[in-house]
């Protein structure tokens, strides 16, 4: 039962952490109309890439320990996560200059 909670919260991590990027996306491009909206749905369109990406992940059949498979994909949101936001605090600094 375990497995399968661990499962379900890291899917509930993906969706989460990923849709409030996109939401926060959408919030920038509404407040600060510098911003080009090509920047923003480009950023939107990696979002929705990675979370299908993570989502494969997740779904993939895990060879060993999967707790430690788990342990590595929550770092990875996270990590890909913090290029994103990187990536949006660039394109809101760019506009405003």
């Amino acid at each position: 039962m375990s497995g399968y909670h661990s499962l379900r919260s890291i899917k509930k991590d993906i969706e989460y952490v990923l849709s409030a990027f996109v939401e926060d996306c959408s919030v920038v491009a509404c407040v600060n109309p510098k911003v080009t909206d090509g920047s923003i749905s480009e950023l939107m369109e990696e979002a929705i890439d990675l979370y299908n990406e993570l989502r494969d992940k997740v779904n993939a059949k895990v060879e060993g320990s999967k707790k430690a498979y788990y342990n590595d994909l929550r770092k990875e949101v996270l990590t890909k996560t913090d290029g994103l936001y990187e990536k949006l605090s660039a394109a809101v600094k760019e506009a405003v200059k």
